[in-house]
């Protein structure tokens, strides 16, 4: 298993989408609360809630729920809340989830897309021989809003695949961080929404799965539609991300076009609308080269996919760019000293 991460600051640029939020706010009707007066302290007009693509700073999102939270009377306002889930508060990856082919899919590309989201936290999967967790590690600072959002998203994760991927088998158990509450029959209220174990003071915080469930065929699925959307979403994330380093941008646009074209910095710096000095001189600056950008980013991936996947390599390395899969081969052994078949071997070990 990882190492337990600290906790990270929340930094000026994290953001989260308005549709995370309505969720919360859906919540808060439900509650009586009068919320009108503090989103207008908070400079949140009515076109800026009513904009899909309009996104806040985090710790604004952090504050409006520390009031919301300490305005309601309900102890599980967080959990409660995943009630009220829907595909659109998760933007365009709600809607890539239901058209991936099964479970196994939504799990790796969940990590790829979940800033479209916001910044609340990362996700990321650790495989055991007969069971997956799906973890979320928070990157709120706030005690009680985090133990409040976490239990959300993790409520939200499974409501969403029972009542949106149609897939009923329940958890093998819910993991929780933070301490289980004293009440007794707020602790059968996790075990009546579960369905499953719920343990708190864990080690991570998530949903474990059975190996078995992650291969269930959801019915929906249009894999058309999946390209259309994982292009839009990676657009997405590059509107997101404009206000990055150059680095920061390149990386994000070469994970646009990896999947289809073999990418170029004369592609790239025509998409940042200047010129292929341009793009090298503001590089230099960042102490880094086009060529060492896109060698790290095909790392990252490889490893994504490797370890949180069954994709063929040869998928895999058409992923990426690869003109053929024995220059994915040779690169994987450079960055691993191993082979992908053998990394994967001892991951899932």
């Amino acid at each position: 298993m990882q190492n337990k991460t600290t906790d990270k600051p929340i930094v000026s640029s994290n953001s989260v989408s308005i549709l995370a939020l309505r969720q919360y706010l859906k919540m808060a009707d439900r509650c009586d609360i009068n919320y009108q007066p503090l989103l207008l302290q908070e400079g949140l007009l009515n076109s800026t809630l009513a904009d899909n693509t309009s996104r806040i700073p985090l710790k604004q999102f952090e504050t409006i729920l520390q009031r919301l939270i300490s305005n309601c009377e309900d102890t599980l306002f967080g959990l409660h809340t995943s009630a009220h889930i829907e595909p659109a508060f998760y933007s365009v990856q709600g809607y890539i989830c239901l058209n991936c082919a099964n479970l196994r899919e939504v799990l790796v590309t969940i990590p790829l897309y979940e800033k479209i989201v916001g910044d609340m936290g990362v996700s990321d999967l650790i495989y055991h021989e007969d069971k997956t967790l799906l973890r979320w590690q928070s990157q709120l600072l706030h005690p009680e809003v985090k133990r409040h959002v976490r239990e959300n998203v993790i409520s939200s994760w499974l409501r969403f695949t029972q009542q949106f991927l149609n897939i009923q088998q329940p958890p093998v158990s819910i993991w929780f961080e933070h301490d289980a509450p004293e009440s007794s029959i707020l602790k059968q209220e996790y075990i009546d929404i579960f369905r499953c174990p719920v343990k708190f003071s864990q080690e991570y915080s998530g949903i474990w799965l059975d190996n078995e469930s992650l291969d269930l065929r959801i019915e929906q699925a249009d894999e058309n539609l999946l390209r259309t959307l994982l292009e839009h979403a990676s657009n997405q994330l590059q509107d997101i991300e404009k206000d990055q380093t150059t680095s920061d941008q390149v990386k994000s646009l070469l994970k646009l076009t990896l999947n289809h074209q073999l990418p170029n910095c004369e592609l790239i710096a025509d998409k940042l609308g200047i010129s292929v000095r341009t793009l090298q001189r503001k590089l230099g600056s960042e102490n880094t080269t086009y060529k060492a950008l896109l060698n790290e980013l095909r790392q990252e991936l490889a490893l994504h996919y490797v370890k949180n996947s069954r994709l063929s390599y040869d998928t895999i390395a058409a992923k990426l760019g690869f003109s053929e899969p024995r220059s994915f081969y040779r690169s994987f052994k450079q960055w691993t000293g191993s082979t992908a078949n053998t990394y994967r071997e001892q991951i899932n070990n």
